[in-house]
């Protein structure tokens, strides 16, 4: 089993930035792909950013593309989204992901290969 927490989400003013940071516990973190999701109102849960177990390959979604930034250390078990210039397109629940234990050198990019959730966090847009 692997365990996530998620923090760092909250309210923005369009423009502005936030970084959510996820903790990993219960198994070892560095053998896991990673990925962070998101889920508006009366819509499905899509692929943010993923990252390979070794912080070597990222993906991004083509809205966040420029805009975030997802990096892992796995000293400290942390996976996290650097969120910059935001906008209210962008509010929803974010969610981070671990799917392995892997030694795949693509990020994995599909929601059904995701074998852990953390509880989600907030992050809201104003305009």
């Amino acid at each position: 089993q692997v365990q996530l927490v998620e923090s760092g989400g909250g309210l923005v003013q369009a423009g502005g930035s936030l970084r959510l940071s996820c903790a990993a516990s219960g198994r070892t973190f560095s053998n896991y792909a990673m990925g962070w999701f998101r889920q508006a109102p009366g819509k499905e849960r899509d692929v943010v950013a993923a990252i390979t177990w070794s912080g070597r390959i990222t993906y991004y979604a083509d809205p966040v593309k420029g805009r975030f930034t997802i990096s892992r250390d796995n000293a400290k078990n942390t996976v996290d989204l650097q969120m910059n210039s935001l906008k209210p397109e962008d509010t929803a629940i974010y969610y981070c992901a671990a799917d392995g234990p892997t030694r795949s050198q693509v990020p994995t990019r599909t929601i059904h290969q995701y074998d852990y959730w953390g509880q989600g966090t907030q992050v809201s847009v104003s305009s």
